[in-house]
């Protein structure tokens, strides 16, 4: 199988690369101009400069392929101009779709994010069938990731089967962003984490979620959705895991949601408008974690062969990769 692969040069999308080389797939990568290239050290694959943005770029990317995994997006909480990522997440992923139907390509696996799943503020877990809309999505991110999953899975027919993943939270080596999970190990590696908010995340190995995206090709339904997730566990969970991989005390202090909310204000007036960084807190980082992201992958297990993976060895691993890399002071 050739296998045409966007985001290889980002987080789980290398790791999907990886999996699928080490499974005997010839590997072509979409790779920006601007792209780290840090990731694709020691990969054996072929390259293509591109952008997801420029669609006749992709269509001479994939010409020859008989699959693709998209997996890149724009993953960001809080950003400057929203309309740059809504032309990579959405209008990117309608042209790489066109791209890939005029090539006849004849599967696709779409990486879209637990985001885009129906929470409701009661706590209850979610699954691919709770109800939601685009009206319920917070912040950018979730709502170019919902729009793009609908292109997804309104492209497939006509010869052309789409199945789409949505991760939970990865975590693992080589997160070279680091993404906003792998920044809550960082700032905790380096006592960033005084107190901690009542929200909570599913944790998911990026290795196994890497499987999950060839398992879903293998053996996926057309246009179905499947959840590839791990743990549920509360931020203060995450952190006393941390705590204990680290030899790091854990916050004991449970920040009230209002107080959270505040700095998330103040954090993006002042970091993120006046001084033009990406800040660490967000209005709707903040509003997203009032309700607990919980899910079941139970459709994955039942129809895919997934396998939940206990998220501790990952964290480890976390860890050690941010620590070697020298994201924090060893």
């Amino acid at each position: 199988m050739k296998a045409f692969v966007t985001g290889a040069t980002g987080f789980v999308g290398n790791h999907v690369a990886r999996v699928l080389a080490q499974q005997g797939a010839d590997l072509r990568l979409l790779v920006r101009p601007s792209s780290d290239v840090r990731n694709l050290e020691g990969l054996n694959a072929d390259p293509v400069i591109g952008d997801l943005r420029d669609a006749a770029s992709i269509e001479k990317a994939m010409a020859g392929c008989d699959a693709v995994f998209h997996v890149a997006a724009d993953y960001r909480l809080w950003v400057r101009d929203p309309h740059a990522m809504y032309q990579a997440n959405v209008e990117g992923t309608r042209g790489l779709f066109a791209a890939a139907r005029k090539n006849k390509l004849r599967r696709v696996v779409y990486t879209s994010s637990v985001a885009t799943m129906g929470f409701s503020s009661n706590g209850s877990v979610a699954n691919e069938d709770s109800p939601v809309s685009l009206a319920d999505m917070i912040g950018h991110y979730k709502r170019s990731k919902f729009m793009a999953e609908e292109v997804a899975l309104n492209a497939s027919g006509d010869g052309m089967d789409v199945i789409v993943v949505n991760p939970t939270t990865p975590v693992g080596e080589r997160d070279i962003k680091p993404t906003p999970t792998g920044r809550i190990v960082v700032d905790f590696l380096k006592r960033k984490f005084p107190a901690y908010v009542d929200t909570g995340l599913n944790l998911v190995d990026v290795t196994e979620c890497a499987r999950g995206h060839v398992a879903a090709f293998e053996k996926g339904r057309v246009k179905e959705r499947y959840i590839l997730g791990g743990e549920n566990l509360t931020l203060k969970q995450i952190l006393d895991k941390l705590g204990v991989i680290t030899g790091l005390p854990a916050p004991s202090i449970k920040l009230p949601y209002f107080f959270a909310l505040a700095t998330g204000v103040v954090d993006e007036i002042i970091t993120g408008r006046l001084l033009g960084k990406e800040p660490r807190a967000t209005i709707d980082a903040v509003r997203m974690g009032h309700k607990k992201m919980f899910v079941t992958s139970e459709k994955a297990e039942r129809e895919l062969g997934w396998t939940i993976v206990p998220v501790d060895a990952s964290l480890r691993r976390a860890v050690d990769w941010f620590k070697s890399q020298g994201y924090v002071n060893n």
